[in-house]
């Protein structure tokens, strides 16, 4: 057989490419291969990985297959940056900016009752928003929780009477709500928040006179407290700086006048009892008995507050 020397082709005579090619991009020529599939990729194409690069595809089935990390609690990393902190800060901001805005007389910021004014006064949104058993308006009319206005258990922790009460809350919540929401994670700290909140403005309808309105994050805020204490404790750290600072904001719950001592107490207790649902699951059936504990807690709150309205109206 006689051999031929020349340039090697294909069937249809032009020449075999010899030069890799990136497999999402033909036109581009490339020497670098990823590390998992072995296909050829362009620097567009490169991901860095622990050893080499690797393709889109292949860094895309990598995180498919790794389990997201989780907590001690069984929450979501997110926690860490806040998200949920600090968009009730934000909403909080946000109705106070309303509050002052629907009212025209200007009392909401500086006016009003309690430290010479500092603490703000009333506002249509707060009259409409507040925790109200029940109570005969200047029109003549009925309103209150016992009236059918349930609303008012939720609206109540997201209002202040004034600009003081608001950063007071929003300080607090800003130091107690990160460190929380970063060890329970978003949604469960969530959980956490709403649910003490509601305790408090429902503890608040069960002992405050039915005429006697109360707004404040401070419901919230105060089973924060006990939650922290709860959590640290589960997890074997150090809570003596947190003793002083929860006993100083009960004297100041005691002893300033116009604070709503249901409210907080009642905030206190609903978020320990939160806090020990979210920090003693058995780990087996962690997220299960998270849910039903809160849903217990949930179910409870609204007994009572069928039983508080049945006394109110009957």
């Amino acid at each position: 057989m006689t051999e031929r020397s020349g340039q090697a082709g294909d069937a249809t005579g032009g020449p075999v490419p010899t030069t890799p090619v990136c497999y999402r991009h033909p036109d581009r020529e490339t020497y670098v291969r990823c590390t998992r599939c072995d296909r050829p990729i362009c620097p567009e194409c490169m991901r860095d990985a622990s050893v080499g690069h690797q393709c889109p595809e292949c860094v895309s089935e990598g995180r498919r297959s790794v389990r997201p990390a989780r907590t001690a609690f069984g929450g979501g990393a997110a926690g860490r940056q806040g998200y949920v902190t600090k968009t009730l800060i934000a909403l909080n901001v946000l109705v106070m900016v309303l509050s002052i805005a629907s009212d025209r007389g200007g009392d909401a910021a500086a006016g009003g009752s309690g430290f010479g004014g500092l603490m703000g006064g009333s506002t249509p949104l707060t009259d409409w928003g507040a925790v109200l058993g029940l109570a005969r308006f200047s029109d003549g009319t009925i309103g209150g929780v016992a009236d059918g206005e349930w609303y008012r258990l939720v609206t109540a922790m997201f209002l202040h009477y004034g600009v003081v009460h608001l950063l007071l809350n929003m300080w607090a919540l800003w130091v107690l709500g990160r460190t929380l929401e970063a060890v329970l994670g978003p949604l469960r700290f969530l959980a956490l928040y709403l649910i003490a909140g509601l305790g408090g403005n429902v503890a608040v309808y069960l002992f405050s006179a039915p005429n006697s309105p109360a707004v404040g994050a401070s419901t919230a805020i105060f089973g924060l407290f006990a939650a922290i204490f709860v959590i640290m404790r589960r997890l074997g750290r150090d809570t003596s700086a947190i003793v002083p600072i929860l006993v100083i904001n009960l004297i100041f719950t005691f002893t300033v006048p116009g604070i709503s001592v249901a409210g907080h107490l009642g905030g206190l207790v609903v978020g320990a009892l939160m806090a020990l649902v979210l920090a003693y699951a058995p780990r087996m059936r962690r997220t299960a008995f998270q849910a039903a504990g809160g849903a217990i807690l949930l179910v409870a709150l609204l007994g009572l507050v069928l039983v508080r309205t049945a006394a109110l109206t009957g």
